[in-house]
């Protein structure tokens, strides 16, 4: 059980933060970078759920999200084996097999998709963009320390999901804004 009796500590102030094993690093290293970028990735999901439109079922699968999310920064907070890994392949096999429900719905795309549409579709692809930040940043500390190997994964399938979720938001893609190559020339 996790008991939070203090938020302000000062133990930052210096510019260095503590690891889940206890160890201070500066706020800038990698690890710090990537779970804190996985934490933005998180409040951008929360953001969206505001913006579902009642869709009961998009909403449970954002919140079992926000969940794994914060499991995810739970793994890269401590360095090395040492943590619990709380994200494995059966998270991505359920982003997966939700993409694919979500998918079958959907007309095929005859171009890309821009970031827009209604509330819900933008936000969905800004959260999007952020888990892709994420990602990057995971993979830069995977290649200088060890790292829960399904994190990149669940990262990938993730971005995938809201994409694919920002489609149905727009109206099963009836609202998707398509890219027109060279339109402005």
């Amino acid at each position: 059980m996790v008991r939070i009796d203090r938020v302000v500590t000062r133990g930052g102030d210096g510019g260095k933060t503590s690891l889940g094993d206890g160890a201070r690093v500066a706020k800038d290293a990698l690890r710090v970078e990537a779970f804190g970028t996985v934490d933005e990735a998180n409040a951008a999901v929360g953001l969206l759920r505001l913006h579902l439109g009642g869709d009961a079922d998009a909403d449970a699968m954002l919140a079992r999200i926000q969940n794994d999310l914060f499991d995810l920064g739970g793994d890269l907070c401590v360095p090395g084996d040492a943590g619990e890994r709380r994200i494995g392949d059966t998270l991505c096999r359920r982003l997966e097999a939700e993409i694919a429900a979500m998918n079958a719905a959907l007309a095929p795309l005859t171009s890309f998709v821009l970031p827009g549409g209604t509330a819900g579709a933008a936000h969905a692809h800004l959260a999007r963009t952020i888990v892709r930040r994420a990602e990057r940043r995971v993979v830069a500390l995977a290649g200088a320390e060890p790292v829960n190997p399904v994190a990149v994964r669940y990262l990938n399938r993730l971005s995938d999901h809201l994409f694919v979720l920002g489609r149905r938001l727009n109206r099963g893609g009836a609202a998707d804004v398509l890219w027109v190559p060279g339109a402005n020339r």
